[in-house]
């Protein structure tokens, strides 16, 4: 069965973003962060998962100006259930872009 690859980007703000919703059992294969201001920012990416808790992907990590961070690469995979969401949170209002590619409905 192919697989269904899926991208998304969004703009991260001040307040927690969402960068993905899951839609079905789907599988984060990159994830960048690019800082788009002249300043450093920090930044924290999470999961918000379907059962209420939220599990950091990385937290408080600085990104120098024009600067960018992969948070998974390298054949690296995040995996997601229904209901999951990706959300980021920068320290300065309107300060990064995300990009993130997922494999969409994870053949079995």
């Amino acid at each position: 069965m192919a697989q269904d690859f899926e991208r998304t980007g969004a703009r991260i703000t001040n307040s927690a973003s969402t960068i993905y919703t899951s839609n079905s059992d789907d599988a984060v294969v990159g994830l960048r962060i690019a800082n788009i201001l002249t300043t450093a920012i920090t930044m924290d990416v999470y999961v918000d998962l379907s059962s209420g808790d939220d599990r950091y992907l990385i937290k408080n990590a600085s990104i120098p100006p024009g600067g960018s961070l992969e948070l998974i690469m390298g054949g690296a995979k995040i995996v997601l259930q229904t209901g999951d969401v990706v959300k980021a949170l920068a320290g300065t209002a309107n300060g990064a872009d995300a990009w993130i590619s997922v494999v969409d409905s994870i053949s079995t």
